[in-house]
């Protein structure tokens, strides 16, 4: 077999195979660079180009074409787990808001799979998707570029970290959520107020962390570390957080649980105790998922728009889509404290408490 030949059987059983990021390490440039030459961007050198240009065709890279006005548009979803009801709510808000712009949604899950994010890459150059949206999934650096080269609008709903500035991201007001969750404790007379928080490489998480150590500060409490417990979303998590906060010499009289099934983790861990909300321990949540408002009692909590971070997750990249740039590269909703029965003063502040014995 003569040597070109060879050279190309080889390129062609390479072809797809090769990521962008690799055709930028061999051909000794950036992946932006690889980037413009895609895109027919004019600042790049000819022999640059020529080179790139050779690798892109040898492994079957081509610009993805402009969306058919004969085509359906079609976004994909990508969650890093569908198994929460906060997650149920994205997804609702970003169907509403695909049926009404006459879009189809694909919907994937990571897991936590190895390999998952680049099996969904492969599958999402098999079809002609004119948009991500990717819910609380940080995908590798590596993964970015390529969609970036391939033309793909990415927007990301609640980032895990902090975002990357030419990567438009939605999400909540976390902090003023944590604040006000800590505050109305506080109006009700509590003073050592627990904490279950959220995973600390979240983003969201830290917010309301601050929001709550802010809350106190304000109000001139010291921030005490040993009633802040760790804790993952899920309802075990609320379960084993709010039975070490009672384990303490002094446990706390109220408890903010950073998310709402954790709160409700937190409800039962006191049922198992013979403890009851409020009467023993307030108990607030964040989220407003929809069950709450049946729980045991019903959950006093910080509502965060989650549908509608879904529905303007889609709006934005449809946007993004049609060639339109965002006002802002950030955008956070605002969230509400809702008032109900889970919270009240603490035993020694409230007048109906029985006087104690002689």
């Amino acid at each position: 077999m003569a040597a070109g030949e060879a050279g190309a059987e080889e390129a062609a059983e390479d072809r797809g195979k090769v990521t962008i990021t690799e055709i930028a390490r061999r051909a000794g440039v950036s992946v932006p660079t690889v980037s413009r030459v895609v895109n027919g961007r004019s600042d790049v050198s000819p022999g640059t180009r020529a080179r790139v240009e050779d690798l892109l065709r040898r492994h079957g890279y081509r610009r993805r074409p402009a969306t058919s006005a004969t085509r359906a548009t079609l976004l994909d979803l990508v969650f890093h787990d569908l198994g929460s009801p906060w997650a149920v709510e994205i997804l609702r808000g970003v169907e509403e808001a695909a049926h009404a712009s006459g879009a189809g949604t694909v919907v994937s899950a990571m897991n936590g799979r190895s390999g998952a994010a680049r099996e969904w890459l492969r599958n999402l150059r098999a079809r002609a998707c004119d948009g991500v949206v990717l819910v609380t999934s940080a995908l590798e650096p590596g993964l970015h570029d390529e969609l970036r080269v391939l033309g793909v609008p990415l927007v990301v709903v609640d980032p895990a970290g902090s975002p990357a500035l030419d990567v438009p991201t939605i999400g909540a007001a976390n902090w003023s959520g944590g604040l006000a969750a800590t505050t109305h404790l506080l109006s009700l007379g509590h003073r050592r107020i627990g904490l279950v928080a959220g995973p600390p490489r979240l983003l969201c998480s830290r917010a309301r962390l601050d929001g709550y150590r802010a809350a106190l500060e304000g109000a001139g409490i010291a921030v005490d570390d040993s009633l802040i417990v760790p804790g993952d979303f899920r309802p075990e998590s609320g379960f084993t957080g709010c039975a070490a906060l009672l384990d303490l010499p002094e446990p706390p009289t109220a408890l903010f649980a950073a998310g709402d099934q954790m709160a409700l983790g937190a409800i039962e861990a006191l049922r198992r105790r013979g403890l009851r909300v409020p009467e023993d321990m307030s108990v607030v949540g964040f989220d407003d998922l929809p069950e709450v408002r049946w729980s045991a009692p019903p959950l006093t909590t910080v509502r965060q728009p989650l549908a509608d971070m879904g529905k303007l997750a889609v709006r934005t990249v449809l946007g993004l889509a049609r060639g339109e740039q965002p006002d802002a590269p950030r955008v956070e909703l605002g969230t509400d404290l809702v008032v109900r029965a889970s919270t009240a003063p603490p035993a020694d502040a409230r007048p109906d408490r029985p006087a104690p014995l002689s």
